[in-house]
């Protein structure tokens, strides 16, 4: 395990902790990626929509990395998004891995590193 990228993963989530109140978890900083994405600021949202969140989260960080392009929004001002190449097989282990590295990196890229997160 490397240990500086598990302390930048750290950082990621207490900064986000702090900032929520609650304890946050990989999928719950997807969805907070995917709101923050969508530009329509907290509200309510349906199961379909959490979910559609979540994807847009993922496409988000994935996108950098040449999984996907951005197509375009919608009329309702949703993001739509292209997959590019296949995501590689990976275990659980694996796959957790890359997206904690795409999700460091997205916040490192807005300028949102954990210390200037607040």
């Amino acid at each position: 395990m490397d240990v500086a990228f598990e302390h930048r993963w750290r950082e990621v989530l207490a900064k986000l902790e702090d900032r929520f109140g609650e304890e946050i978890d990989l999928e719950a900083v997807l969805f907070l990626i995917g709101v923050q994405e969508l530009g329509h600021g907290f509200g309510k949202f349906t199961k379909d929509e959490k979910v559609n969140l979540i994807h847009i989260g993922i496409c988000t960080v994935l996108e950098p990395y040449g999984f996907y392009r951005f197509e375009h929004l919608d009329q309702e001002g949703w993001p739509h998004f292209e997959l590019i190449k296949p995501l590689p097989h990976l275990k659980d282990a694996e796959q957790k891995e890359l997206m904690k590295k795409a999700i460091i990196d997205y916040f490192e890229e807005e300028g949102l590193t954990p210390k200037r997160m607040s």
